[in-house]
């Protein structure tokens, strides 16, 4: 059996296994590289390329980046300026789309979706958003935006590079083609970019996908409510904004049963203005808990012990109070202070499946309660914990941020794009860099660096450069560019039109880049046949290559909301094709308008 029956069978058992199959995608291109290796169908170091790329290696560090923006509550900052609390999919496009495309056309768009996938998760959460709906556009405008200038995406600069190369040679029957200038592609990528996000905004509505209702999302067990009380911090970022402005309010994992301020119960609304030492009840679920013990300015109501500025260090934990607990029979609020010899801050209460209709302070501690406390790292080494409480279980994902560390982390994101414009090192060495500075100076534990990093989508990535081997050393890709050739025939608007398709076919089966690289010389090639000039072909290569929405493993920020999102193969065929169909008809229309097929 030829080289390139066997690779068409893999590239077919590959696709139909992402489409039709829940195996995560990860372990089918794992499969998918091992068969290739299996067969020898590239040379071996040319299979497992992918794993020793500069590239690669850069998302890995750039997910620390992001953990470092994340944790030190850099990134929620930002995104409360920028995006606010957006209470319906529309307006969270609206407020995310265009400022991801504008800043797509002139920063590496990878970083800018690593740092955007946990705000996007987190107002999924506390806004009632469904993430589905906001995920594969969050790629697809990154994408769009690179379009927009030169060095939007590393594909235009490929490009431009062999257009160079090209003209260095000088060879007199090559067809007419000049160096591509830094805003050239604006001309035909800002309107693509703009037609491309209406279209998300709009058609994007029904083919998007929709999460299922969500039942017990926490993942932490049987969906019980508590009683959290917290007090808002004196001198906190919430101090004179309205509840609704900070999404207090109340989300789907929790609700306000009452607020006190100076001692009494107050009626509030949207509108309320919050004052320090508002003390606020919920009845929250765990995830709903987690989420307002998180929130930047809020604080238990019920401590042992005076609140540490280091609050980043500790947890939160889910206890069941056993019938050796010192404190069965006492009311919460008359504990006294001596008997509170170990650090922990009560943040809610639980008993039964309902929030309690009555203060914390007025619950008398029973055998059996649940409670959720903040605690130090000393309370899980402490032998009485044994004796007081029958379970403690640390819930995962809680974790208050680090903001006084959030300038810095800002500033050291900062830095590393600047010194990557400007060209004074690469994309790999500042991330790498960076992700060194958020570590020094404790932006970021060694432990949040490790736990950020996506081994999953990593291995998809580096898996399918594997494979995009495969497929150029079988003859495949030579294949497919002499039947472009032959479909291109006279027209000239159909030799456009098929070196489009030619490069969305490509991004399917190889990285972008690659898909590029194997379009340059057939464009050149039709434009050499046909007498005209190569201009319009660049610039359709460039949007071609760039435009890769069909397949999540042709672009890398597809594969990064690939698992966030939990798409299927499917998703993104659903809504790629008619977006890749759409940008492709306005591309073939404007860019012979721009660049002349006859200089």
């Amino acid at each position: 059996m030829s080289p390139l029956v066997i690779v068409v069978a893999i590239l077919a058992l590959t696709f139909g296994l992402l489409i039709f199959s829940k195996i995560p995608p990860a372990a089918v291109f794992i499969g998918a590289l091992t068969l290739t290796i299996t067969f020898q169908l590239a040379p071996l170091e040319d299979s497992l390329k992918g794993f020793n790329n500069p590239g690669v290696l850069t998302i890995g560090a750039l997910f620390m980046i992001a953990a470092g923006m994340y944790s030190t509550g850099a990134i929620s900052i930002l995104s409360e300026k920028l995006i606010g609390r957006p209470k319906s999919i529309l307006k969270a496009q609206l407020k995310i789309l265009p400022n991801i495309a504008f800043g797509s056309a002139f920063l590496n768009n990878t970083p800018l979706v690593a740092m955007m996938i946990p705000v996007i998760r987190d107002l999924s959460k506390s806004c009632g958003l469904d993430p589905k709906k906001l995920f594969i556009p969050l790629s697809y405008a990154s994408i769009l935006g690179g379009t927009c200038t030169l060095i939007g995406t590393a594909t235009n600069l490929v490009i431009a590079g062999l257009v160079n190369e090209t003209l260095e040679r000088g060879a007199t029957d090559l067809p007419y083609m000049v160096p591509v200038g830094m805003f050239d592609l604006s001309l035909v990528g800002v309107p693509i970019t703009i037609i491309g996000i209406i279209f998300l905004m709009t058609v994007g509505k029904w083919l998007l996908p929709s999460s299922p209702g969500a039942t017990d999302i926490s993942g932490e067990g049987i969906q019980r409510l508590f009683r959290v009380e917290l007090a808002v911090e004196g001198g906190g970022p919430l101090v004179g904004k309205t509840l609704h402005d900070v999404g207090l309010l109340g989300s789907d994992g929790f609700s306000i049963i009452c607020f006190i301020r100076n001692g009494a119960h107050i009626d509030v609304g949207r509108d309320t203005v919050l004052v320090a030492g508002d003390a606020i009840g919920y009845s929250a679920d765990i995830a709903g808990a987690k989420a307002l013990w998180a929130t930047i300015g809020l604080n238990p109501l019920y401590s042992t012990k005076e609140q540490k500025p280091d609050r980043h260090r500790h947890h939160l934990v889910e206890v069941v109070l056993s019938r050796r607990n010192t404190m069965i029979g006492q009311q919460i609020g008359k504990i006294e202070s001596e008997e509170r010899n170990f650090e922990v801050w009560l943040v809610g209460y639980a008993r039964g499946e309902a929030a309690m209709n009555y203060p914390l302070e007025q619950t008398v501690i029973q055998a059996g309660d649940i409670a959720l406390l903040e605690v130090k790292d000393t309370f899980f080494y402490r032998n009485r914990n044994e004796t007081e409480f029958a379970m403690t279980k640390k819930l995962r994902g809680a974790r208050i941020q680090r903001t006084d560390k959030a300038l810095l982390a800002s500033v050291i994101t900062v830095a590393m794009v600047f010194f990557v414009a400007f060209g004074f090192m690469s994309m790999l060495n500042a991330a790498l860099l960076a992700a060194g500075a958020m570590l020094l100076t404790g932006c970021m534990t060694l432990q949040d660096a490790g736990r950020s990093v996506d081994f999953a989508t990593l291995m998809v990535i580096a898996s399918a450069m594997g494979l995009e081997s495969a497929v150029t050393a079988s003859g495949l890709s030579a294949q497919i560019g002499d039947f472009l050739g032959m479909l291109g025939g006279d027209n000239v608007y159909l030799a456009l039109t098929v070196v489009f398709i030619g490069c969305i076919l490509m991004d399917a089966m190889v990285t972008n880049v690659a898909s590029a690289v194997f379009m340059f010389p057939i464009a050149m090639t039709i434009a050499s046949a046909l007498e005209v000039s190569f201009m319009p072909f660049v610039i359709t290569v460039m949007v071609g290559a760039s435009c890769s929405f069909i397949s999540p493993v042709s672009y890398q920020t597809n594969l990064m909301v690939y698992g966030p999102g939990k798409y299927s193969f499917g998703d993104f065929v659903k809504i790629g094709i008619p977006l890749s169909i759409l940008v492709g008809v306005v591309t073939i229309f404007l860019t012979p308008m721009f660049f002349p097929f006859h200089v």
